[in-house]
C-alpha cells in the first residue's frame, strides 16, 4: 500500500533544501571574504615591512654620509678619510654601507667652463668637430660666459628662428637638465656628456682626479688660455666632495644617498651641504637639516 506525502510535507523538504543551499553559499562567500582579507593583510603587512626597512637602509646611508661630514671635519689631515673614489666600508644599525668620497673638481662644470673646454668635451664624447664648436658657443651664451657676448634680442631671433618660444636667460644653469633646452642640443649628446658634468665643480677640473673622459678633454682643449673664476665660485682654501654612500639594510632593501659638501675655513660651520638626494640626482640643492659636526 503506497504512502501518499502530503503537500505541506514537500512542500517542508523543499524549502529545507533551499535553506540549506542558502547556507552553503553563505559559507562559501564568508570564506572567500576572509580569504581575500587575509591575503590583503599580508600584503599590507609586506608593504609595511618593506617601508621600515626602505626607511631604516635610508637613515642608515645618511647617517654614513653624516659620519663622512664628521670624519672630513677632523682637524688632523692625516685622520681623514682620502677622496679617492675608492669605496669604504662602514656599518650603521643593522645596516652595511659603502661610502665613496670623490672630488666634486673631477667633472666639468658647464656655468663656468671654458668654451674650449665645453668643446673639447663635446668632441671627446662623440661631436662633431663643428657642431661642438657650435654648440660650445650656445651653451656659453645659455649660462652667460660666452666670450663675445651678443645682444639678448639676437640670442632670441636665432631660437625664435629655430621654432622655440625661449631664449637663453645668460645664467648658470639650475639643473643639469636644462642643458636639454640650449639651441642645437640634442638627448643624444646631452646623455654623453651628462655624466660628465657637474654643478658644483670649480672652472677648470683638477687633472688629478678626473674621471677619463674629462681627462682626454683637458688634454684636447687649449693649453695655456687661463680662465678667470666667476665671483660664485669657492675660494682655493675650500674642497668640494661628493659623498656616495650605498647602503643594505634589513630585508634586502637597498638605498642610495648622494650629498655634495663643500669644506674650508671660508664656510661658517667649516662646510656647506650643497646638495642631497637620491643616487645621483644633485641638480637641485636639496633644502636639507644639515647635520652639525663639531670636533
Amino acid at each position: 500500500m503506497l504512502r501518499q506525502t502530503s503537500p505541506a510535507s514537500a512542500d517542508g523538504r523543499r524549502n529545507g533544501g533551499f535553506a540549506l543551499i542558502i547556507v552553503l553559499w553563505t559559507l562559501v562567500l564568508i570564506g572567500f571574504i576572509v580569504a581575500h582579507l587575509s591575503a590583503s593583510g599580508r600584503t599590507e603587512v609586506r608593504i609595511a615591512s618593506n617601508l621600515v626597512a626602505n626607511s631604516a637602509a635610508q637613515a642608515a646611508a645618511d647617517g654614513a654620509i653624516y659620519e663622512a661630514i664628521f670624519n672630513l671635519s677632523d682637524p688632523t689631515p692625516e685622520q681623514r678619510w682620502p677622496i679617492d673614489g675608492m669605496p669604504r666600508q662602514v656599518a650603521v644599525g643593522g645596516s652595511r654601507i659603502t661610502i665613496r668620497l670623490e672630488d666634486e673638481a673631477s667633472w666639468i662644470n658647464p656655468s663656468t667652463a671654458s668654451p674650449a673646454l665645453l668643446e673639447a668635451l663635446l668632441r671627446v664624447t662623440g661631436s662633431d668637430p663643428d657642431n661642438a664648436r657650435s654648440l660650445a658657443t650656445a651653451i656659453g651664451e645659455w649660462v652667460g660666459s660666452a666670450a663675445a657676448a651678443r645682444p639678448q634680442d639676437a640670442l632670441i631671433a636665432d631660437y625664435r628662428a629655430a621654432g622655440l618660444d625661449y631664449g637663453p636667460p645668460s645664467a648658470p644653469l639650475e639643473t643639469l637638465g636644462e642643458l636639454g633646452r640650449v639651441l642645437g642640443m640634442t638627448p643624444s649628446v646631452l646623455a654623453a656628456i651628462r655624466p660628465h658634468l657637474t654643478l658644483f665643480g670649480p672652472p677648470e677640473p683638477n687633472p688629478a682626479t678626473t674621471d677619463p673622459v674629462v681627462a682626454a678633454a683637458l688634454a684636447l682643449s687649449s693649453a695655456g688660455v687661463p680662465t678667470v673664476p666667476q665671483a660664485s665660485q669657492p675660494p682655493p682654501d675650500t674642497l668640494t666632495v661628493r659623498i656616495s654612500s650605498l647602503a643594505a639594510g634589513p630585508g634586502n632593501a637597498r638605498v642610495n644617498r648622494t650629498a655634495v659638501v663643500r669644506l674650508g675655513a671660508g664656510q661658517s660651520q667649516g662646510y656647506a651641504v650643497l646638495a642631497w638626494g637620491s643616487g645621483l640626482d644633485l641638480d637641485v640643492p636639496s633644502a636639507v637639516a644639515q647635520p652639525t659636526v663639531t670636533r
